[in-house]
C-alpha cells in the first residue's frame, strides 16, 4: 500500500530523512520510533504530500507522491502532531466543515458522521466548541475528521502525545477495529506500550531507517540478558552499575534500574550496589519494547559515523 524509494528531504544543512526505503503491506499497522529528530514528522509529512521529498518518491496505493499528489490524497487520512481542527466551530460543524472539503457526499455525511461519533463517544457533544474538549476527546474528534472521507491509508503523527492513559487505550481500540477493517496504518509514537500493538515496527534515527521487523524480532536485536534491580535511589544504583564491567546498557524504568549484560557477573553488581548502601537482589527480566528503544538508540549513537 505504501512504497519508498530513497527519500530524502534536507532542511539547509540538516539532513531530516536520508534515503529512506519503505514497504507497508496492505492491511498493516507500523509504528514508526525514533528519538527526537530522528524525522519521523518529515517522512511522515512526504508520504502525505505536505512536504516534497529533496530526491527519492513514494507511492500510496501505486500513485507517486510527487507526480500524482491529486491522486494520493483522497486515499490518505492524514492527521498532524498539533490539533488541525476550528477551535470556535463545534464537534458537527468541524466535521461537516471537513466533509464538504473532502468531498463526502451530502447523503452520505449525516450517516457517517454519526456513526464514528457515536463510535469515538463524541455523539454527546455535538454542540461543543472543539477547543473545549479534553485532550482525548480532541484527538477522537480529529481522528473522525480524518476518517469522514473513507481513506485507505492513515498517517498518524503522535497522534496520543498528550493525552491521558484511559484516552489513549480508547484510542487504540478504535484503531484497532480499522485494523480488522483492512485500513493500512502508519504512526509514529513515543509510547512503546503502543509499538508493541503494531504488527510491524520501524525503528528511525538521524534520518536513516536503523532497523526493522516485527515488536518481537525489534526485542530479539537486543544482545546479552537483561535484568533490574528496584531501589528508592535509582539514580545513584544506576551510577553503580554503570560501573560494573560487563554491563552493555544501563537505564532508568521509573524506580527501576535495568542492565543489559553482555556475559555480566550479576553477583559483582550486588556487592557494589551493597558496598554503597543499596543492598537488594539483581533480577531477570524479559525484553520489552521499552529496553529495546533505549538500547538501540544508546547502540546507534556509539556507531562510528559512516
Amino acid at each position: 500500500m505504501i512504497e519508498a524509494s530513497g527519500l530524502t528531504r534536507r532542511f539547509g544543512d540538516i539532513v531530516a530523512v536520508d534515503g529512506v526505503d519503505l514497504n507497508v503491506p496492505a492491511g498493516a499497522v507500523l509504528g514508526l520510533l525514533g528519538p527526537d529528530g530522528a524525522g519521523k514528522s518529515t517522512l511522515i509529512r512526504m508520504l502525505a504530500t505536505v512536504l516534497r521529498p529533496d530526491a527519492g518518491d513514494a507511492a500510496v496505493d501505486g500513485f507517486s507522491v510527487t507526480r500524482q499528489s491529486g491522486k494520493v490524497t483522497p486515499r490518505i487520512g492524514y492527521m498532524s502532531q498539533k490539533f488541525a481542527l476550528y477551535p470556535d466551530l463545534s464537534v458537527a460543524e468541524n466535521i461537516e466543515f471537513f466533509a464538504r472539503l473532502r468531498g463526502v457526499p451530502p447523503g452520505e455525511r449525516k450517516e457517517r458522521s454519526l456513526e464514528l461519533l457515536t463510535g469515538m463517544g463524541l455523539a454527546d457533544f455535538l454542540d461543543r466548541q472543539a477547543g473545549r474538549l479534553s485532550g482525548g476527546m480532541k484527538q477522537k474528534l480529529f481522528l473522525a475528521v480524518t476518517l469522514m472521507h473513507r481513506p485507505e491509508v492513515l498517517l498518524l503523527d503522535e497522534p496520543t502525545t498528550g493525552v491521558d492513559p484511559v484516552s489513549r487505550r480508547e484510542f487504540w481500540r478504535i484503531l484497532a477495529g480499522l485494523h480488522r477493517a483492512g485500513t493500512t496504518v502508519l504512526v509514529a509514537t513515543p509510547y512503546m506500550d503502543e509499538a508493541e500493538r503494531c504488527t510491524d515496527v520501524i525503528f528511525l534515527d538521524g534520518g536513516r531507517v536503523r532497523h526493522r521487523g516485527t515488536p518481537s524480532e525489534i526485542k530479539a536485536l537486543v544482545p546479552g540478558r537483561l535484568f533490574e534491580f528496584r531501589t528508592a535511589r535509582p539514580r545513584e544504583a544506576l551510577a553503580v552499575a554503570e560501573t560494573v564491567p560487563g554491563v552493555l546498557a544501563a537505564h532508568l524504568y521509573g524506580d527501576v534500574v535495568r542492565l543489559l549484560f553482555e556475559t555480566g557477573d550479576v553477583a559483582e553488581v550486588e556487592a557494589r550496589l551493597a558496598n554503597a548502601g543499596l543492598p537488594g537482589v539483581v533480577r531477570p527480566t524479559a525484553v520489552d519494547m521499552e529496553t529495546a528503544f533505549a538500547v538501540l538508540a544508546e547502540l546507534n549513537r556509539e556507531r562510528v559515523p559512516e
